[in-house]
This record gives structure tokens, C-alpha cells and sequence, in this order.
């Protein structure tokens, strides 16, 4: 039920008001003074309030204006007898939604209410589709409890409540745009946009105007002025995705904004201010890039000022069981199924794979699964991998000790971490495969 505070010291116009918005199926409230008004409003925040601009107290605009200041979550209609345009238009000007003047049209009062409830209904929903939204790019929704990811935790809390530029590193598919996100909706700005732009899915021209929009005329098919992602992302994040593609000629603007968080539209003389905090993520060694000459010094130093290096899945294997849960209860959310159960020489199967897609190719994987499963229970028929020699040794070619590394863990998977029978296979003695375990930090079954 909609609650409604009327505001007027006539005792007449209230009773009546009341009378028939009790019967329109309103929770109201009745206050003759502006004093007893604000007590109200402090305590109850009623969804709506019918304010009388004369009161005999407090100005009834003075109300209003403590209202916004305070942020009290109420929609205002001023109601007066004087149909005065100076004081209509200082009442919009203070955030009223409407100005109504008396004797009160009772259908007109209803159309504004009825409004009014169906925008209230509205933000609800908005409001709850942004916490939810929020809820999704939580610290607690990045999965994984081994060394590497603790680390990535304590970096995201860190530096959240900073303005400080983040670079993150890591593999195609472990997550690089969910920690930027995680980093952005647990800030203090996390109401600001969150804006994300591909690096390598555009040209330098395109991407330049991406960036920093353009003015009429300023190309051949620039027919209106845009935006630019700085301008749109306000007080927000950046998000630069793939940033090692970016042209030299670009890096140097990018550069430049920045340093002195100055910049112009494509085409623009106009000087604009850029204050979005940038989060900038890449697949690729940045550092090797610079060495190469193809990536410039200055730039990378200036954008890890934070830097969040993503560890592989294949070098994360106990997180495995727990990123299988997490996914398949989001896969089952979105494909409105109920397969939950994964037998243990399943699980063993998706521990043992390679992931060289890491958690993208794990919840592909997963969802076919879920796709094809008939019932509430994973079977192996359902689970699409690699082949093995092209699991073992994959398709680019890898320095030997990471063709070693990861033969090792294979087969102790293989003989559920019997180190006597793994030794025995790999034909290596049993201190050998130890010190190896040691030097590549092999994670072991759990059994183990």
C-alpha cells in the first residue's frame, strides 16, 4: 500500500483529502504544520506528500527545499490556493513533481497520483535491477580460494576506494573484464557508469572518435556531433579492453588525457575534461610490447599504476570444483534447468582438462552439458574436450618445461596422485617427481 502525507493547516481541505484517498485505498497521514511535517518525513518517508505552500509555521517551499537536500525518498505535489507563476516555477525548480491549484480537481489529484505510483513502480524495479546488477560484481562472485586468486582479492579491495589506474594481465578467459567490474561496483563511484571499449575491434580512426567523440563534419560520415566514451563515463570507469592494440599514435593522445585529463572531440576546438577513473586489461605482455618498441613506456607506466595479474585456470586447479558449482547454478538460471550433480569421474575430467580458453571454455563446456543432460545428473558423454595429444601439447608450440609441467600433473591426475605410480610411469624416481612437484608448484588431487 502507497502511503500519502497531506500537509495543510486547513482542517476541512485535510479530513476531506484524507477521506477520499483512504478510499482510493491510500495509507495516509494528516499533519497541520510544517514543523510536524518534517518529524514525519525524517521518520516515515511516505512514498508521496501534498504540501501546501502556506503554512503557518514553515514556508511550504522551504519544506520542499529541506526534502531535497536531504535526499528524503518522497514525491512532492504543492498545492496552494494562488495560482502565482513565480512561486509554480521556484516549486519545479525545487524538484516538485507537480503544482496543483485549489479547491483540488479530485480526478486531476488522481491522474498526478496515479502517475506518480506507476514511476515510484519503475524506479523499484530500476533501482532493484542495479543492486542486483551490483550483487553480480561482488568480490564473493569471483571464484576461487587458491594463493593466486587471494592475492587478486586483496588487490581488488585495495584499490577500490581508490581513483588510481588499474592495469589487469592475464590469458583470454580468466576474467579480466569481471575484476574490472568487481573493482568498479565495490567503489564509492559504483553509481557512475561502467563503460567498456574493445581496443582491437576497431580502427585507429573509429576507435580515436570512440574515445573522444567527434563534432559535425569532422569526417566524411560524421553527420552529428557524439559523445565520446570519456564524456559518457562521467565520474565512473574506462574500461580499455585489449589495450595493447592500440596504434602508437594513439597511445600518445591516450597519453596525454591522462596526464592532464584534457582533451578535445575529433575535429573539436572545444576543451574538454576527462575524470573517469581507467581500468586497462590485455592478453598480451605488456612489458615485451615496450621492449619491441610497440607499446610506449610511458604509457604502460602510467596506466599499472595497480597491476592485477590473472592467473591461468590450469594453474588454479582446486578452484576447479567450486568455479564448477558457481557456474552451473548460474547455467541453470539462465536455461531454466535443474542439472546440478557431477559425479566424481566427471569432475575428475574437468580438473585434468587443459582450459586453454581457462573460465570462458569451463562454463562452454558446462553449458553444453546442461543443454544435453536429460535429467539432474552430469555424464561424461555430455563433457566436450580436446583431444589428448592436442590437450597435452596444444596447437601453438611451448617452451619444454611447460609440456613437462603439465604432463606431470596429467598423469598424476591419471593415478589419482599415487606418487610410486606416477614415478613408475613418468620413469623418474620417486624424489625426482617431488622435487618437480616442488619446482612447478604441481597441484595435486584433493584426495591427495
Amino acid at each position: 500500500m502507497l502511503s500519502i502525507l497531506i500537509v495543510d493547516d486547513d482542517p476541512l481541505i485535510g479530513r476531506t483529502l484524507m477521506a477520499h484517498l483512504t478510499e482510493k485505498g491510500y495509507d495516509v497521514i494528516l499533519s497541520p504544520s510544517g514543523k510536524e511535517a518534517l518529524e514525519i518525513l525524517n521518520h516515515r518517508q511516505p512514498d508521496f506528500t501534498l504540501l501546501d505552500v502556506r503554512l503557518p509555521d514553515i514556508d511550504g517551499l522551504e519544506i520542499l527545499r529541506q526534502i531535497k537536500e536531504k535526499d528524503l525518498r518522497t514525491s512532492v505535489v504543492v498545492m496552494t490556493a494562488y495560482d502565482d507563476m513565480k512561486t509554480t516555477v521556484e516549486a519545479i525548480k525545487l524538484g516538485a513533481f507537480e503544482y496543483l491549484v485549489k479547491p483540488l480537481n479530485f480526478l486531476e489529484l488522481d491522474l498526478v497520483l496515479e502517475k506518480m505510483g506507476r514511476i515510484k513502480s519503475l524506479e523499484t524495479k530500476v533501482n532493484y535491477l542495479l543492486e542486483e546488477k551490483q550483487k553480480e560484481y561482488t568480490i564473493d562472485n569471483i571464484v576461487g580460494r587458491s594463493p593466486q586468486m587471494r592475492e587478486v582479492f586483496k588487490l581488488i579491495g585495495s584499490v577500490a576506494n581508490t581513483r588510481a589506474n588499474v592495469l589487469i594481465q592475464g590469458e583470454s578467459g580468466t576474467g579480466k573484464e569481471l575484476v574490472a567490474k568487481a573493482i568498479h561496483y565495490n567503489s564509492p563511484w559504483k553509481s557512475e557508469p561502467f563503460i567498456v571499449i574493445n581496443c582491437s575491434a576497431l580502427s585507429e580512426t573509429l576507435l580515436e572518435s570512440e574515445l573522444f567523440g567527434h563534432v559535425k563534419g569532422a569526417f566524411t560520415d560524421a553527420v552529428t556531433e557524439t559523445r565520446g566514451k570519456f564524456e559518457i563515463a562521467g565520474k565512473g570507469t574506462l574500461f580499455l579492453d585489449e589495450v595493447g592494440d592500440i596504434s602508437l599514435n594513439l597511445q600518445s593522445k591516450l597519453l596525454r588525457v591522462i596526464e592532464t585529463r584534457d582533451y578535445m572531440k575529433v575535429g573539436g576546438e572545444k576543451i574538454l575534461r576527462a575524470e573517469a577513473r581507467i581500468i586497462a586489461a590485455t592478453n598480451q605482455n605488456l612489458k615485451a610490447l615496450v621492449e619491441k618498441g610497440k607499446f610506449r613506456e610511458d604509457l604502460y607506466y602510467r596506466l599499472k599504476v595497480v597491476e592485477i595479474n590473472l592467473p591461468p585456470l590450469r594453474e588454479r586447479r582446486e578452484d576447479i570444483p567450486e568455479l564448477v558449482t558457481y557456474l552451473l547454478e548460474k547455467i541453470n538460471r539462465e536455461l531454466r534447468k535443474n542439472v546440478r550433480i557431477v559425479p566424481p569421474e566427471v569432475m575428475k575430467m574437468l580438473v585434468e582438462a587443459p582450459w586453454r580458453g581457462n573460465v570462458r571454455e569451463l562454463e562452454n563446456v558446462l553449458t553444453r552439458a546442461v543443454i544435453l543432460a536429460r535429467g539432474e545428473v552430469i555424464l561424461p558423454e555430455y563433457i566436450f574436450l580436446e583431444p589428448e595429444a592436442q590437450r597435452i601439447y596444444g596447437e601453438e608450440l611451448k617452451p619444454l618445461k611447460e609440456v613437462e609441467k603439465e604432463y606431470i600433473q596429467h598423469v598424476l591426475w591419471k593415478v589419482n596422485g599415487n606418487k610410486l605410480r606416477a614415478s613408475q610411469i613418468l620413469g623418474i624416481s620417486r624424489p625426482t617427481l617431488d622435487k618437480k612437484i616442488r619446482q612447478y608448484r604441481i597441484v595435486l588431487p584433493p584426495e591427495v
